[in-house]
């Protein structure tokens, strides 16, 4: 065989496994959330192993479902798809920042509830209602051990694992 033969193999077989990473969900995604919650398993109660923040890249090595096993320089683990993008993000002054899948009031009611715009457009329209037990139970935080316990204790098992 000759050495130029040798060459467009090695060439061909490289882009073969290139090709087939990409078709399991390989490639390089960025965070599109402000903070990004890496996890030990693909599922949202899994132990969370480190946070990535907004524009922070990362390898996906492959999917389960909507979670993508991810990689970077500082970590290893699993993000939802929904804190991803395949578009590139500038951070730069005057950059064009990446399209968002959802709008940023979107994020915030997804992510924490109502942001304070959105939470004095709704009280405007809506005078009537009573926010106290809304506001109180925003202020309610469960770690990720007393979510665990009380699944394990109540026999329950999410998809994905609890660890």
């Amino acid at each position: 065989m000759s050495k130029q033969t040798k060459w467009w193999l090695i060439l061909l077989a490289v882009t073969g496994v290139f090709s087939a990473g990409l078709a399991l969900g390989g490639g390089v995604l960025t965070v599109q959330v402000r903070d990004g919650q890496v996890r030990a398993t693909p599922s949202f109660l899994g132990r969370i192993v480190g946070t990535l923040h907004y524009g922070n890249q990362v390898t996906s090595l492959g999917k389960n479902g909507d979670w993508n096993e991810v990689t970077s320089a500082r970590m290893h683990g699993w993000m939802h798809r929904s804190a991803l993008t395949k578009s590139r993000i500038s951070l730069q002054p005057g950059g064009r920042n990446a399209p968002l899948a959802a709008s940023g009031d979107e994020l915030a009611l997804a992510g924490k509830g109502f942001n304070k715009q959105v939470e004095s457009a709704f009280k405007t329209r809506n005078p009537q209602l009573n926010y106290a037990w809304v506001d109180r139970m925003e202020a309610m935080k469960v770690s990720p051990e007393t979510m665990t316990q009380f699944l394990e204790q109540g026999g329950l098992s999410p998809r994905g694992g609890l660890r």
